[in-house]
């Protein structure tokens, strides 16, 4: 920078103000003192002379808000230097945690890099504090209150999701539901949203306690992102399942890299269906050769790979009857007939893979009816309140700023791109 400066004699103004410097710094004084001088004092003196003179009451505010801003324009360098050294500084750290964890090299050449540099940029830090009664201080109010929103949301977040932990029933729970509690299944694909990996999401027992009634296939789904760049297509959804076979309900996992695009509503629920198929024709919790085991108390997930069942749709004119279920306790007969256009479903199996046994049709086939009969999305609505007895600083957080961040906050992908038809929304009061 100093043989830059001392060479070229250019302190910057010229390559803003003349293009990159394709104007001598003459040429620019010059045209300056003869022409744009000049023009300004005629064009704004006359104002300047008037407005002293008479001065209006109505346009009085007006002009000092035009004023201030103008003042914080001028001092944006004071305003931004503080932010841009502090950038610096946290940069120069992070490049030695590069040094040592990425590109593997010796802790003394981390060490003497954050030094060297390090060294330097705490001086303008000290030169930027000096400054800082003038107009510094901006930024680290800026700084504070985006730091206070993000960690009341990552507060109120962790709560909500404590609670969730915490208000989960067990499978034991959903296989202890007797036909005394007159629990009805109906057609389709019930499509459970849940933020948990395991257990039974408190969302659901408040809606079976409500509405004793679900459908006949019942997939618990949760989406998760996790901190890699790209999940493969082959190793996105773990499918698990909950409970005997005859109660045909699943568990399905999908995970998301930070550069992964989520596909619509359509080929979403395609996948999904079609990852279900694929666990329950491999008959245990290996999928094509390929298994991620997570053994727990409850359940086992597995890697499914898609691609391998393709399921076809056609639209007809079909009649169709619903008759006894044959799942036991928590099912009951639902006798309906209906005349009207559905889609046919059908799976097409690899031609290599083994014929299934029966059982294995039979699920798969019920899969098809459920799917032809449509699918429903079942998604919880959060009121996260403070509990009883809590102290003024957490209700205030809770109460008043994380709702205020929640009620103007988006929603997750999966909300927007679900069709709002088919959607049912559970609210639920979250006491944390």
């Amino acid at each position: 920078m100093y043989k830059f400066l001392r060479k070229t004699q250019r302190g910057g103004s010229e390559a803003m103000f003349a293009d990159l410097g394709h104007f001598s710094q003459l040429s620019i004084q010059i045209a300056f003192t003869c022409m744009v001088y000049p023009a300004l004092i005629l064009a704004y003196m006359g104002q300047a002379a008037y407005l002293s003179y008479i001065i209006s009451e109505q346009i009085r505010w007006p002009v000092l808000a035009i004023a201030i801003l103008a003042a914080v324009v001028g001092s944006q360098a004071v305003i931004t230097g503080l932010a841009v050294i502090t950038v610096m500084l946290v940069t120069t750290c992070l490049m030695s945690l590069v040094i040592v964890l990425c590109w593997h090299k010796s802790i003394f050449i981390a060490i003497g890099f954050i030094v060297f540099f390090g060294t330097i940029e705490a001086l303008y830090f000290s030169a930027a504090l000096i400054k800082f009664r003038e107009g510094a201080w901006v930024p680290i109010v800026l700084a504070f209150i985006f730091m206070s929103a993000m960690c009341i949301w990552h507060y109120g977040t962790i709560k909500k999701y404590e609670f969730d932990l915490q208000s989960k029933v067990s499978i034991n729970w959903l296989l202890g539901l007797s036909p005394s509690l007159g629990i009805v299944r109906v057609r389709g694909i019930g499509l459970i949203h849940t933020e948990i990996e395991t257990g039974i999401p408190a969302i659901f027992s408040h809606f079976v306690t409500n509405l004793p009634a679900f459908h006949q296939v019942l997939i618990f789904l949760c989406v998760k992102n996790v901190p890699i760049p790209h999940v493969p297509h082959e190793e996105r959804f773990l499918v698990g399942r909950i409970g005997p076979k005859e109660y045909r309900i699943y568990r399905c996992i999908v995970r998301y890299g930070y550069h992964d695009f989520h596909k619509d509503d359509s080929d979403f629920e395609k996948e999904l269906v079609c990852s279900v198929a694929e666990f329950i024709r491999s008959g245990s919790s290996k999928a094509n050769g390929i298994s991620e085991e997570s053994e727990r108390e409850e359940e086992r997930m597995s890697v499914v790979r898609s691609g391998s069942i393709r399921m076809l749709e056609q639209h007809g004119t079909v009649e169709h009857t619903v008759g006894p279920s044959h799942a036991r306790e928590i099912q009951s007969p639902v006798p309906a007939a209906a005349v009207g256009v559905k889609k046919r479903v059908r799976f097409v199996l690899p031609a290599a893979s083994p014929k299934p046994n029966a059982g294995v049709q039979e699920e798969l086939q019920e899969l098809s009816d459920a799917r032809e009969a449509g699918m429903a999305f079942i998604l919880g609505h959060s009121h996260v309140k403070a509990k009883s007895g809590s102290s003024f600083f957490r209700r205030l957080v809770i109460n008043v700023f994380y709702d205020f961040l929640r009620r103007n906050s988006r929603g997750p992908n999966y909300a927007v791109t679900v069709p709002h038809a088919s959607t049912l929304e559970v609210g639920m009061m979250y006491y944390v």
